[in-house]
């Protein structure tokens, strides 16, 4: 057996019955041959066995007050994964699909997402298995300053700096900071993603979903294309699809359609970017309310999904961009995507696309941007105000702007020339993968072994 292999079926064995951390890991270490094969000292130092084992894994009970006055109870996780470049970095995912082995893949993968941008931070991520939707503003602050009496013990400025995620917003991370400040009695920046009141980023919202475009702009310029003129699909419906919608329109492409998980919208006039931030960012309603203003849209309910895909990769368009979830886009909705002409697809989520989906695209041989290296403009950003916060001081939007501009395009040449140093020019996933792992490798046994 391989040692690649090996570890993996170690693993298995350690940590059963975490299948997307599973899946996370051997995207990764599959594409880590031509360098392990390279460099034998990787292997000598267990380089790969140190690197899926997370350095802390904390999980605790969340009991928060109902506004009916019943007792609940959720699950908090942190998971800290790899700080040799730096303090943790990652974000806090609010939703009832959270467990161990979510937390653990969004961990893994933003190590190499982390080092990829060339910033001192580590990789790590948390969250809960709690839901938001539906939730009063009370009960929503009860359960943060609950999750952050537990939380607020492990992270700090220069130890775990959390962020948001996926139902977690300026309005979640405004409440867990008010609690860590109780607690502590300390202003500090332990949390990035913050109001620009009282301490947050310009740009930091618009931040993944601008980096997202901006990578795939970079890809179709290496291959003597561009944006302009494409029209693009999007699914997703949160700050990264409506930012991603936004920069598309600035860069002169029309996207043409967003999602929820009650079903896709699809406007092929392009999508009414005012009317969706006023039906998601004000009064967070569901996507068909849309149609009342714009009848020549059409909405697909999410129980008319195509077997084995989803409707928004049906809608013919040049460039996708995946911005929802995790394995949204099957092999079927790669094969359709591919049939209809798509030349080019931009990760916005963590691991959107099935590994079979991912093969689809690379045989293809499409400009395909791991999630990894195209959505890193959120942590970046994050950093950046990190940055703002230590040394006092606030950022003008085209300064922030303007450095995640540059730190897209140090990704997208570090991945690309990595493909062609390895022989595989134009993989972006095999280019991501040894960049980023070489960067944390050769710090950890810099280290020693710790």
């Amino acid at each position: 057996m391989t040692y690649i292999r090996q570890t993996i079926t170690d693993l298995q064995r350690t940590s059963p019955a975490q299948c997307e951390f599973y899946q996370a890991v051997e995207e990764v270490l599959d594409s880590l041959s031509p360098v392990l094969e390279s460099n034998t000292r990787y292997q000598k130092e267990a380089i790969i066995q140190r690197m899926v084992e997370p350095e802390r894994q904390l999980m605790f009970r969340v009991p928060w007050v109902d506004d009916q006055g019943n007792i609940q109870v959720n699950k908090g996780y942190r998971i800290e994964f790899n700080s040799a470049l730096g303090p943790y970095k990652g974000g806090l995912r609010f939703h009832p699909s959270v467990n161990a082995s979510i937390i653990k893949f969004l961990g893994f993968e933003q190590i190499f997402k982390n080092a990829l941008t060339g910033l001192p931070i580590g990789g790590g991520k948390g969250g809960a298995n709690f839901d938001p939707k539906g939730r009063s503003d009370g009960e929503i602050m009860r359960f943060c300053q609950s999750f952050m009496t537990e939380l607020y013990r492990h992270i700090g400025p220069t130890t775990d700096v959390p962020a948001g995620d996926i139902g977690v917003g300026a309005r979640e991370i405004g409440y867990m900071f008010g609690q860590y400040k109780r607690l502590t009695g300390r202003y500090e920046g332990v949390l990035t993603g913050k109001s620009l009141l009282w301490g947050g980023s310009l740009a930091r919202k618009e931040a993944t979903g601008y980096g997202a475009v901006y990578f795939a702009q970079y890809m179709l310029e290496a291959r003597g294309d561009s944006l302009q003129g494409k029209k693009c699909v999007v699914s997703g419906a949160g700050n990264v699809a409506i930012y991603a919608i936004e920069k598309l329109y600035q860069l002169g492409a029309t996207p043409v359609s967003c999602s929820d998980s009650r079903g896709t919208l699809h406007h092929d006039q392009g999508i009414d970017l005012a009317l969706l931030k006023e039906i998601k960012e004000v009064r967070r309603a569901s996507l068909k309310e849309y149609l009342d203003t714009h009848h020549d849209a059409h909405y697909i309910p999410a129980t008319d999904y195509p077997e084995g895909g989803h409707s928004v990769w049906h809608i013919k368009a040049e460039v996708a961009f995946p911005c929802a979830t995790q394995n949204e886009l099957t092999e079927q909705d790669a094969k359709t995507l591919l049939e209809n002409g798509c030349i080019a697809v931009s990760e916005g989520a963590n691991m959107p696309s099935t590994q079979a989906a991912v093969d689809a695209f690379i045989e293809a041989k499409i400009a395909y941007g791991p999630g990894k290296a195209a959505n890193a403009g959120g942590v970046a950003t994050s950093q950046l105000e990190m940055a703002q916060n230590a040394s006092m001081q606030t950022w003008s939007f085209e300064k922030v702007d303007e450095k995640l501009k540059v730190i897209m395009k140090n990704i997208f040449d570090a991945a690309n020339e990595t493909a062609t140093e390895y022989g595989q020019p134009g993989n972006l996933v095999v280019g991501a993968n040894i960049a980023g792992f070489k960067r944390v490798a050769d710090a950890m046994i810099e280290q020693g072994i710790v």
